[in-house]
């Protein structure tokens, strides 16, 4: 089995080292799947300035570091975290290959 990978567009790496300058220092932002959501999981963001757990693995890009725990990152593998600016509003917004359905608002999912 390949090793697990979590992608990050140049937009959401600007975006998250932009934020991380306003976190205690340290802190890094945290990607997590948990269960719930109208499609029966949810993705959660945090900036999280704990030292790193044993089943944690950082991704980088430009100065933005993501960690995401083993379990998550089994639902999250070979997924992109993208940051979009439109004319209404502004978020981060995963896409995820191994999700078969999603909500409208796009923080919930489920797989197969």
């Amino acid at each position: 089995m390949s090793t697990p990978i979590l992608h990050i567009s140049d937009s959401a790496a600007t975006r998250i080292a932009h934020l991380l300058g306003t976190e205690p220092e340290g802190s890094k932002l945290r990607v997590s799947v948990l269960g719930g959501g109208c499609s029966g999981f949810q993705y959660h963001f945090e900036f999280d300035p704990k030292p790193l757990a044993e089943d944690d693995k950082i991704f980088e890009k430009s100065g933005a570091q993501v960690v995401v725990d083993d379990t998550s990152l089994e639902l999250l593998n070979e997924s992109m975290i993208d940051y979009i600016e439109t004319l209404g509003a502004a978020a981060f917004e995963i896409k995820n290959p191994q999700a078969t359905a999603s909500c409208g608002c796009g923080n919930s999912f489920s797989v197969a």
